[in-house]
């Protein structure tokens, strides 16, 4: 558990690292005044300052993540000079405001080209690209809830060797013959599980989620892929872009169903189940928890860049007023508005990580 906790807090650090960074380099490029950049959350432990920069680098007691503090920031506290954010032109405030999303982006690339790099677990059924797979696999990819293959103990992960005897050629084979299989049928699995074979009887039944009689049990041929080195940064983009679709998807329909009055429709995770998840990922090997934290720093991206007050998507969208009316919102306004948005969020934060504790005990 103390691994885990530590692993949380790495991972997250780095993320929130890399984002403050973003803003910290696209500053001093446009030769905005830095004055602090911190390691952690206050209260301070030690700070050196720069002569040269002038910029203050401190490590403090909270080791979550960092800040950076940008002269003129927010505006009511700016001294007026040349130097200070409020007094440049709106598209390099947005430029820095942008950058720290952006850098999020370019880590989880990163990320994902190093991971593939490595090898990574992946359906393989009909490919006939130049990767190498090895350790090809009919594996358990989707069991769901309360369903025949769930209620007798079949996992998602677990490696197919047989059913009922039968060892197949293709996945289509293996999936073809669970289709043909009756309501009355017995049917024996098979399956490798942490170097174990175990085997489990599934009997088919009713299963709400296909409206029809089955196993609720996804089986599909997966295998570890090695793309070819020359290949591994466009695909690192690629699987980045991929995700960022879905997760955009998955905002998108989280919002929709707000708005009808549906509920979220999904689980929503706050720190301590996002450090759950971790641990999961650390069990199940380096390669997973590359994969794991390319897919949060996506998750900071976007949720940063929406026009939530106090993050900078609700900066930006100040800005974007500011260039509409063509003279800067109130800072008095501006400031009540990000202060109430960061109270609305933290609450937010507190609830997630309520319910996260209550599904621990549970």
């Amino acid at each position: 558990m103390i691994l885990t906790v530590i692993l949380f807090l790495v991972l997250l650090s780095v993320l929130v690292l890399a984002h403050e960074w973003g803003h910290y380099f696209t500053a001093r490029k446009f030769k905005m005044k830095v004055e602090e950049f911190g390691l952690g959350y206050p209260p301070r432990i030690f700070a050196w300052k720069n002569r040269k920069t002038g910029v203050l680098w401190s490590i403090n007691l909270i080791p979550i993540g960092g800040f950076v503090k940008i002269e003129g920031e927010n505006s009511e506290d700016s001294n007026g000079d040349a130097d200070s954010f409020c007094k440049r032109p709106i598209w390099q405030r947005f430029t820095v405001l942008f950058a720290g999303v952006f850098m999020n982006m370019v880590v989880a690339a990163v990320f994902f080209t190093v991971a593939l790099g490595m090898g990574t677990a992946a359906i393989v059924e009909g490919y006939k690209g130049t990767a190498t797979i090895e350790d090809r696999a009919f594996q358990v990819t989707q069991v769901l809830p309360d369903s025949p293959a769930d209620l007798s103990g079949l996992m998602m992960g677990d490696s197919v060797i047989s059913i009922n005897d039968q060892v197949f050629e293709s996945g289509e084979d293996l999936r073809t013959y669970l289709m043909s299989l009756d309501a009355d049928s017995i049917v024996e699995f098979e399956v490798g599980r942490s170097s174990e074979l175990i085997e489990i009887t599934v009997v088919p039944s009713y299963v709400a989620e296909i409206d029809d009689i089955g196993l609720g049990v996804a089986v599909y041929e997966t295998g570890i892929v090695h793309y070819p080195w020359y290949s591994l940064p466009w695909r690192g983009v690629e699987t980045t872009t991929w995700y960022t679709k879905q997760i955009c998807a998955g905002f998108y329909g989280m919002a929709k169903n707000l708005v009808s009055g549906n509920g979220l429709g999904v689980e929503v995770s706050g720190p301590v189940g996002i450090a759950v998840m971790t641990g999961e990922a650390a069990q199940m090997g380096f390669v997973y928890i590359l994969q794991f934290a390319a897919i949060l720093s996506i998750n900071l991206a976007i949720l940063n860049i929406l026009p939530i007050p106090a993050l900078d998507g609700g900066r930006i969208m100040f800005l974007i007023i500011e260039g509409i009316i063509r003279k800067p919102v109130s800072p008095k306004v501006e400031a009540v508005v990000h202060n109430v948005g960061f109270l609305l969020l933290m609450l937010l934060i507190l609830f997630v990580t309520y319910k996260d504790v209550l599904g621990l005990f549970k």
